[in-house]
């Protein structure tokens, strides 16, 4: 393909967080921006050039979900969901790529990876025999949890006589990232059920200090005032969940700035699943306008909050969960320029990859989605972006046409 390509951007939402520009001109070469500027009807570009005429689309960065289980299917189906979880290797891996498939058709350019009981999406992306995937996959490997407490699904507890320092310190699996889970999950029987904390706070913080030794981050799944304490006092780099925790804890995540990833579309896709009378769809709407509340108070404290949306839980489907996540944020008062950067420049700051994903400016890869119409459809359009490029190379588009190679 020719070296340098330019993108005519009708909106351009930047991932910075700050306003939409009209009509921008975005340049890039050799698969990485080197300019972005006005776009006008007097630029004169060279034959070799190729211009990509977006000047009714609205372009913004390749989206990033942190908190995925690329394992796990969205399905309602009981059956399929049972058999995933016992999946060997050689299963799991197709289901893993498709998950990446449906992930990038709907812009999703990198994830984060939660954990697995066996550990296959680590395994996956260290398979030398798979070809690369436009879409980056941060993993844990398996979470951690303690032994008896909740988790099964995504972990393991540690090993008989060994702390879970000692458990992180000499896992030989190679994890991008620890998974701690250090509650319960939130019940659809009793609205606001707080579960106890699955490790003291000794073993928590020294849990995390050996992960950090090995130049770890860890997301901490915790849900209720106590585990989301622990786990922020400990260190953790991110709250998954979060439900429950109340104004302290927002507070203090506020002032040390740890990531809270809310996941508040899981509560909402068991809503909507479950049969809408029941008595457990009732406790779903409440805690997910519980979960708003708090995203609501989160925004205005100013704790740094990144998109991730527990794709493969009930209901909640790769790729697509994204915008949806999005448009909660919306409800909860956020603008579209900040719910973008939460999806892209902030969650490219927890995942690690300044520098690589997060933001369409001067010297960033050219990774970007190209959304028709202007700024106030794009949430209810994310499912179906028109084009997705990577590095400068088309790697999606709605009517299947994509550069191979």
């Amino acid at each position: 393909m020719n070296s340098t390509l330019h993108i005519w951007a009708g909106w351009l939402i930047d991932g910075t967080g700050g306003p939409v520009r009209r009509d921008v001109l975005i340049q890039i070469e050799n698969g990485v921006i080197s300019s972005i500027r006005r776009m006008r009807l007097e630029h004169k570009l060279s034959l070799e050039d190729r211009l990509v005429v977006c000047s009714e689309s609205t372009v913004l960065p390749g989206l990033i979900d942190a908190h995925v289980h690329l394992t796990l299917s969205g399905t309602v189906d009981e059956s399929v969901r049972q058999r995933q979880l016992s999946y060997t290797p050689e299963q799991a891996f197709p289901v893993i790529h498709s998950h990446l498939v449906q992930s990038l058709a709907c812009g999703v350019v990198a994830v984060r990876d939660g954990g697995d009981a066996s550990g296959h999406t680590l395994s996956y992306i260290r398979d030398a025999g798979h070809p690369p995937h436009p879409v980056q996959v941060k993993a844990a490997g398996k979470a951690w949890r303690c032994r008896g407490r909740y988790g099964r699904l995504i972990g393991r507890p540690p090993a008989e006589g060994m702390t879970l320092a000692d458990g992180i310190a000499s896992d030989a699996s190679g994890p991008d990232h620890v998974k701690i889970v250090n509650s319960g999950v939130n019940s659809l029987k009793e609205f606001g059920r707080e579960t106890l904390p699955q490790f003291s706070s000794a073993e928590l913080g020294e849990g995390i200090s050996a992960a950090r030794k090995r130049g770890l981050k860890v997301m901490a799944h915790a849900n209720g005032a106590l585990p989301v304490r622990d786990a922020v006092d400990a260190g953790a780099s991110s709250i998954e969940h979060g439900f429950f925790m109340g104004r302290s804890n927002l507070e203090r995540m506020a002032d040390l700035q740890v990531f809270w990833v809310p996941t508040a579309i899981t509560m909402k896709a068991y809503a909507r699943e479950l049969p809408p009378e029941s008595p457990e769809a009732v406790v779903a709407w409440r805690t997910l306008e519980h979960q708003m509340e708090q995203i609501e108070l989160g925004r205005r404290l100013g704790v740094p909050l990144a998109v991730g949306t527990d794709s493969g839980s009930l209901g909640v489907h790769h790729g697509r969960a994204v915008g949806e996540e999005m448009g909660i944020l919306l409800e909860c008062g956020y603008s579209l320029e900040e719910a973008v950067c939460c999806a892209t420049h902030d969650a490219s700051r927890l995942l690690g990859l300044r520098g690589e994903l997060g933001q369409i400016r001067k010297g960033m890869s050219g990774t970007f989605l190209v959304i028709p119409g202007p700024p106030e459809t794009v949430t209810r359009r994310m499912a179906c972006p028109d084009r997705v490029f990577v590095g400068g190379r088309l790697v999606a588009s709605s009517d299947g046409a994509a550069e191979r190679g």
